[in-house]
């Protein structure tokens, strides 16, 4: 379905105005979105300084604890959204609009990051300060630049699971829940994950956050580049190909899980 550039970007404002009022109307959102992932995160720090582990480990977990709120917030409310869209009944009424399927998607992100950045800001502040993690920032633009690639990624990543989970209905939330911890691990949130070894890393790779973390690690800290996988240049240049490549794929994986869906019938709950 063609249409022009004017009406999706109405569809990506109109999505993401949403999710912003949405979250305002919450108030108990801000309590559990800010105030209770930083306990998990504390707990890693504290195992550290048990273990006396180096100090920059520390700040290895704020940061990864940081990030881990766009991985959970791309697994919920993006990979998953088309579930929830079909649960409610509206899944039926954006198949037959005039609009590209991806817009829906990145107005849904663009929203949902609003929540999202304010839970990692509060994380990275209130670690930062409680704990008194001291960075040394070697060049502000490459770490703005791998920030943004990993987000670009990781939003790739979620639009190619969303139109798998758009036609598996419950069987989303438990591919979430499968997909959370695991990636926790192989993405090194709250370790180097040149710990894992280079193989099982190098396989880890294909994670947009595993190349982003490490790198902005690099970038961020003093002894970074020492716990580092692999040059930061190069990891610049992977993320730039995996971003691509998820988007690409991600295109093409929508458009044929909606017509398969629409031969097949299952974009209603009647095959639930």
């Amino acid at each position: 379905m063609k249409t022009d550039l004017r009406t999706n970007i109405k569809a990506i404002i109109a999505r993401a105005y949403v999710r912003v009022v949405g979250a305002n109307r919450e108030p108990s959102w801000w309590l559990t979105e800010t105030l209770l992932p930083i306990m998990s995160t504390a707990a890693y720090v504290f195992v550290y300084k048990a273990l006396k582990a180096p100090e920059e480990y520390v700040g290895f977990v704020i940061l990864g604890g940081t990030m881990s709120s766009y991985w959970i917030f791309v697994l919920w409310t993006m990979a998953a959204q088309f579930y929830w869209e079909k649960e409610i009944g509206n899944l039926e009424i954006y198949m037959i609009a005039p609009i590209s399927r991806m817009s829906l998607l990145l107005g849904m992100a663009s929203g949902g990051l609003f929540l999202a950045t304010t839970r990692a800001v509060f994380i990275f502040l209130a670690g930062a300060l409680i704990f008194k993690v001291n960075f040394a920032i070697i060049s502000l633009p490459k770490l703005f630049a791998v920030f943004v690639l990993t987000l670009t990624g990781l939003y790739g990543m979620g639009m190619l699971f969303s139109s798998l989970f758009m036609l598996y209905g419950r069987e989303a939330w438990h591919g979430v829940t499968l997909l959370q911890e695991p990636v926790h691990l192989m993405s090194g949130f709250f370790f180097p994950v040149r710990n894992l070894g280079f193989f099982v890393a190098l396989g880890a790779s294909l994670i947009p956050m595993t190349l982003g973390l490490d790198a902005m690690r690099q970038l961020a800290f003093e002894a970074g580049p020492k716990s580092g996988f692999i040059n930061v240049n190069v990891e610049l240049g992977a993320l730039v190909v995996l971003c691509i490549l998820f988007l690409w794929v991600s295109k093409h994986a929508l458009e044929y899980m909606e017509k398969l869906g629409k031969r097949d019938g299952r974009l209603t709950l009647r095959w639930q």
